[in-house]
Parts: structure tokens; sequence; C-alpha cells
């Protein structure tokens, strides 16, 4: 059976290599809203997403180095370690039509160089913090004490992972075999607890106005950092109404439409597969009510459609989507905890493009369009020829 490994490997150095170049290219500019994300810290108290800022800040100080260029060596050093991590995870699948096409879907590892505005923003943490999880030998005791790490650090980096917890939760279901509410099934559900009580503290203690003015000022003083977009709106949007309310005036049919055939075609090869799948124990708990898996995997996705309403980055929101579903599938496909019907695969509509067509649709589907990053940006066209142009045209000038 051919791997994958070979052409993944080329694949992802060329995409890392792109990242590098990008990100050190965005990192003194002003209004990057990557950076100003980065920006979040606990110098005016406890609050979301400010880990990370923390250490920026604090290796800042210890080595006297521009914040900055800290946050880009950080940057850097996170893309190395997920594209490292997804490699080693998934470099072992089958070298099949559909998989390869589940992978160079433009709304997957692409998506963050297609749309540098998104590139290293703080899921790309939580994506390696989930795959360290998956990585780890199965032994009951300490899978579970890793989940409960891998939950509060998540929690800490980036709080929406929290409408992933039901994905999530059905992954654990089937890893650990739970066929009935037993004292193991309960476990899982406490393991979730700690993260909980994070976000609800996130959610019912926001930093106050002289709080995040203090915050704001150790950024001016120490580090001529001013508090920008995603730093300014811990205090602009910390409420859940507010939350809310921030889209109204940004749907439209239009957008509707186009994020329904987005995520349509995207996610095609995923589901694809996910259909031709089917568990080998037969008696898991949720999934003996439920002919095809997929269902059980659309209801628990169900709550991301809040994270659409509350947040206009909705093609971010696709490629997290993307992302989370695509590990939590590639793992229990390689721990033949889903047995993939490659027969009934094949007779599929992707396998009666034949030759040189199936080469033009695969070069159309992968790097001929990929969704802007906010709810009212269009489809962007042939990220395969822009991203490595947009490197020519910025090191020609």
């Amino acid at each position: 059976m051919k791997k994958i490994d070979r052409y993944l490997s080329f694949y992802l150095l060329i995409l890392i290599s792109f990242s590098y170049f990008f990100l050190f290219v965005k990192h003194q500019v002003g209004n990057d809203s990557t950076i100003s994300e980065w920006f979040i810290n606990y110098e005016g108290g406890f609050t979301k997403r400010g880990i990370i800022g923390q250490i920026a800040i604090e290796l800042s100080r210890y080595f006297e180095s521009n914040l900055r260029w800290v946050i880009f060596l950080l940057q850097s050093s996170v893309c190395t370690i997920y594209f490292l991590l997804l490699y080693y995870l998934i470099k072992n699948l089958r070298y099949e039509r559909v998989i390869i096409l589940s992978i160079f879907t433009p709304i997957f590892v692409l998506y963050p160089i297609a749309e540098i505005e998104v590139l290293a923003r703080k899921e790309i943490i939580v994506f390696s913090l989930f795959i360290i999880y998956l990585l780890i030998p199965r032994n009951n005791n300490f899978k579970l004490l890793s989940f409960v790490i891998f939950s509060i650090l998540g929690m800490l980096v980036w709080e929406p992972i929290i409408f992933f917890y039901p994905l999530i939760l059905i992954y654990l279901i089937i890893d650990n075999n739970i066929k009935k509410f037993d004292i193991n099934f309960f476990k899982i559900i406490l393991s979730f607890v700690p993260s909980l009580v994070i976000a609800s503290i996130f959610i019912f203690n926001p930093l106050t106005e002289d709080e995040h003015a203090l915050m704001a000022l150790i950024l001016k003083n120490e580090f001529g950092q001013t508090c920008y977009m995603s730093c300014g709106l811990l205090i602009g949007k910390s409420t859940i109404i507010q939350q809310f309310e921030g889209n109204y005036g940004r749907y439209s049919l239009e957008v509707f439409v186009r994020y329904f055939l987005i995520i349509f075609i995207g996610f095609f090869p995923l589901i694809t597969l996910i259909k031709n799948s089917s568990l080998r124990r037969k008696d898991i708990l949720f999934f003996r009510f439920f002919k095809n898996p997929v269902s059980l995997f659309y209801i628990s996705l169900a709550p991301v459609i809040l994270l659409f309403a509350m947040g206009f980055d909705w093609g971010r929101w696709v490629n997290i989507t993307y992302v989370i579903l695509a590990l939590i599938y590639f793992k229990l496909l390689l721990d033949k905890h889903f047995i993939l019907n490659y027969e009934n695969l094949k007779k599929g509509l992707l396998y009666k493009i034949k030759g040189k067509l199936f080469v033009f649709f695969f070069i159309m589907f992968s790097f001929g369009w990929n969704p802007k990053t906010v709810i009212t940006g269009d489809v962007a066209s042939f990220p395969g020829y822009r991203v490595p142009y947009k490197v020519f045209k910025i090191l020609s000038n």
C-alpha cells in the first residue's frame, strides 16, 4: 500500500517556507491582526487568550528584545511544530484519491498561507496541543490526564475551543470504547470540568476598563506598542451580547449562499470519507442509534453555529472546524476505529474523472480558490498562483 508521506512532506515544506517569509514581513506591520492578538497578556489581570502574550512579554523582558521580534520567533516556532506534528500524524495515510483531496482542500493547511491575516493566529497552538494529545499512546490514566492538560491549555490560549467540545467528546467515547454510561464515561465528562471553570471565569469576569487600561499602558510605556484590534476588543466586545451584536449588519442572502458553497465544496472529500466509513465496534455509545457516523458528527458540530454568529471571521471558522474534524477522523482511521470501505468509495463521482482531466480538477479544487477571512469577503481565486507571486513581488520591491 502506497503511503502519502513523501508527497505530504514536500507540500508541507513549501508551506512552512512561505509561512516564515510572510511572518517576517508582517511582524512589523502596525495593523496586523495576528500581532494584535499576541499582545493580549495578564499585566492588567487574568483574561482570555492572555497566556501566550504574557510568555512573549516575559521573554522580551528577560532577553531585552523587541516584543514584535519575540512574537515573530514564537510564531515561527509554533508554525514549525504544527507542520511537523501534522506530518507525523497523517504521514501513514493511504495514498488514495479522496484522502489526497481531503488534505489538499484549500480550507485545510493551505488556508492560513493563502490568507496571511490568519497566519499564526492562536488556534494553531490549540491544533498543535490537540495533535500532541492524539499522538500520546493509549494508557487510560495518563491519556485522561493529558486531555485535562490539553483542555486547560487550550482554553487559556483560545477559548472558542469550547464550541468543539461535543465533537472532541465523540472522539473520546470512540477512542475509549465507551459502550454505556459507566464510570469511564463520567471520568471523561469530569475531564472537561477544569477548562469549563476557566471558561466561566472569562465569561463572568471580563477585564474592567481600568484593568484593560493598565495592560495597554504597560504595552505602550515598556514596549512602545499600541493595544489595538483583538487586544482592544477585550473591552469593546467583552460581553456575550456584544459578540452577537457585531454581526447583525453583515448578514445577507449572498453571504449565506457563498458560505454554504464554501463548506459544501471544501468539506466534500472529508465528508465523503466519513460517509464511507463504519465503526469497527458497533456497540459504541450513541453511535448504535445512527446508521452512519457522519450524522453524529453533524450533531456534535451544531455549537459551532454560535461561533459563526458571534464573530465575523467566517473563513477562519470554516478552517478551524475543518482542521479539528479532519484530525479526529484521520486519527480514528489510523487507529482502525474506523474502517474505510475503499471499494464503495471508488464507485463515487470523484472516481469517474480520469487521467489529465482529474489532474486539472485537482489543481482547480486545491489551488484555484479559497475563502477570505471575514464574512463580507468574496472567494479569492488561485492561491496556488497568488501566494508565490506575492512572495516574488515583495522580494522585487
